[in-house]
Formats: structure tokens, sequence, C-alpha cells
């Protein structure tokens, strides 16, 4: 079983100081070979990726707790807000959660609505290190 077939894996970014920030993620394969979910730019998690796309993958639970046996890989992430693959980890995510993902849709945009963000306006890509 690989890190794409989890149902939802801890993504640490790094911090300009090197601390490391977990947040719990949900993962779907990309037909490139990488890795993606999608989040809203301007939160801390793209911020830091900006600043240094080094990040490590782990699995976890939905509340960021790391499953027993599970290792940290090491990656590299990448922002995109549209394309090909931008649609393919939508669609792909959407078909995975279901419900879950509507639910979160709807939720993460009248949560960050305040802060003049979009739920879901960018997928994070991660090419996973060998």
């Amino acid at each position: 079983m690989g890190i794409s077939d989890e149902k939802c894996i801890s993504l640490t970014t790094f911090r300009r100081s090197g601390e490391g920030v977990p947040s719990p993620v949900w993962v779907e394969a990309v037909s490139d070979g990488r890795i993606g979910f999608w989040t809203s730019m301007g939160t801390g998690k793209t911020k830091r990726i900006k600043n240094d796309p080094h990040v490590t993958v782990q699995a976890c639970d939905m509340r960021g707790r790391l499953k027993d046996g599970s290792s940290a890989v090491s990656g590299t992430a990448e922002l995109i807000q549209g394309g090909p693959l931008f649609d393919e980890v939508q669609r792909k995510v959407k078909a995975k959660y279901g419900w879950q993902a509507r639910v979160a849709h709807l939720m993460g945009n009248l949560a960050l609505k305040r802060r003049g963000l979009t739920y879901g306006d960018t997928v994070v890509l991660i090419r996973l290190d060998d």
C-alpha cells in the first residue's frame, strides 16, 4: 500500500526557523507520479511551501495522529492553481472522499470567506524522494 492509498497523511512544511509544522490532509495519486491534495492559497502551509518546497509526508488519521509503523517520506512540493493536473486532483479527491469532500468544500469556503480566501483554489503536488 502506497502513501496515496492512505485516507489521510500528515504533511509537514517548514518555517524559516526550520521548525516543522504538521497538517493532516487528504491525498490522491496523480498521473505524473506525484501525489496531490487541494488547499487554499494564503494558508500557512502554502506560504511555507513558497518559502521552502521541501516537505515530509507520513500516514496519519484524520486528527493528524501518526499511524504506528509508518515512516516519514521526504519530497518536494509545487503549488498550482489551474491546468490538467489541477483538474485531475480536484476530480480524484471528490471521487475518493465523496460527500465528505463536498461538505469540506462548503465548510472551508464559509470559514475562509472572512479572510478573503477560497477553499480548494490551489492544488499541492508532491514528488516524493526515492
